[in-house]
């Protein structure tokens, strides 16, 4: 087989202000030298004019080379200009600086201009309503996941909900029991000066009995658990989604709610009442030991009123509130997990939305707890 001889591209400068191209400026011909020869034609001094005359054959490859070196500029500013080239490589150069025009302009967007105000509060309102559409489709398919749970007690994780009931549960009691304390400690503190002054000191029994089993208690539980494992739940599945194993999981037929999510809500629906019913202890005590301490309340005293102030209804709206908080920690925490997109700051952006969104979502069902048992006159 006889191998064709190809003439390499070659640059020349014949005088001072002219440059001869020559041979193949193909992709075999410019080799690896394609930075060189424009580089050597663009130094030249006082350079005007290019002279492709002398071009043998040429292909897109050195279309390109031959437009990158036509868009510089000579050393006084004026644009070099191309002469001798053959009609049929000139309709194949205009072909590739259309083509470098075209990119150039992609490349460079058009300013967006300002919305107004009403444009952004009116997507701002349609991603509202998208996003919370989202979560109703996310609820209905954990729910679906939830009765084929039920349908077939045998697919439970155990080893998972265990799990989970530890890390959410049980590793949550110190600082669940330490601010508890404390916010018994300041009920009572701030109530000890107006009891004081109408000699109703045995009444601080009510005001932290109350406060603390009815309101304070479950929800200061809640907000702890929605900073402390929701945002855990949304970071661990975000970061799952970002390294693509929630997508492993659907192709290998594993249904991730069952894995991911029907665990964590089994988990915090047991370990957040308990939780409660910790913090209604150790609320108490805080009251109890601030009444001794401020009004000369004794510990015995305090019990008794306790007992007579507090019904059993009281105590159980404390902790039949505490299922609904669980549910809203975990299914936000695990939706905005899933809405994870792209990279860490992805992550970190759905863990903040994961935890403003169940606070804010525990304080909303608060208050409608509270008008309905107002309205129920529990």
């Amino acid at each position: 087989m006889r191998t064709h001889s190809v003439s390499p591209a070659a640059v020349s400068q014949t005088n001072r202000q002219v440059v001869a191209l020559s041979g193949c400026w193909t992709a075999r011909g410019l080799g690896e030298h394609e930075s060189d020869l424009v580089r050597s034609a663009a130094g030249a001094q006082a350079l005007l004019t290019v002279d492709a005359s002398g071009i043998e054959a040429l292909d897109t490859a050195g279309a390109w080379v031959l437009h990158t070196l036509l868009a510089g500029s000579g050393d006084d500013g004026a644009r070099l200009s191309l002469q001798g080239l053959p009609a049929e490589f000139a309709e194949l150069l205009e072909s590739v600086r259309q083509h470098a025009v075209a990119l150039a302009h992609e490349a460079v967007p058009a300013a967006a201009a300002v919305p107004s105000v009403l444009e952004s509060t009116g997507r701002g309102a349609v991603g509202m309503v998208e996003q919370w559409l989202a979560m109703l489709s996310f609820m209905g398919e954990s729910a679906q996941a939830l009765a084929e749970w039920l349908l077939h007690p045998s697919r439970i994780r155990w080893r998972a909900v265990l799990f989970n009931l530890r890390s959410a549960g049980f590793d949550a009691l110190p600082i669940v029991g330490l601010l508890s304390f404390l916010l018994g400690v300041v009920v009572a503190y701030q109530g000890a000066d107006q009891l004081r002054q109408y000699g109703a000191n045995i009444f601080v029994a009510d005001l932290v009995g109350l406060s603390m089993l009815r309101e304070f208690a479950p929800l200061i539980t809640a907000i702890i658990v929605a900073g402390r494992s929701g945002s855990a739940y949304a970071a661990q599945i975000g970061t799952m989604a970002v390294t693509e194993e929630i997508d492993a999981m659907r192709t290998l037929g594993l249904a991730p709610q069952e894995l991911l999510v029907l665990p964590k809500v089994l988990a915090l629906v047991i370990a957040l009442p308990l939780l409660t019913v910790f913090a209604d202890v150790m609320g108490i005590l805080g009251g109890m030991l601030m009444a001794k301490t401020q009004l000369d309340v004794g510990f015995g005293e305090f019990l008794d009123r306790l007992v007579k102030a507090v019904s059993i209804t009281s105590y159980l709206v404390g902790i039949g509130k505490a299922p609904v908080f669980a549910a809203i920690i975990v299914v936000v925490g695990c939706f905005q997990g899933f809405r994870t997109q792209g990279g860490a700051d992805s992550v970190g952006r759905q863990t903040t939305r994961s935890v403003v969104q169940s606070i804010f979502l525990v304080i909303v069902a608060d208050a409608l707890f509270s008008v309905a048992f107002s309205l129920l006159d529990l």
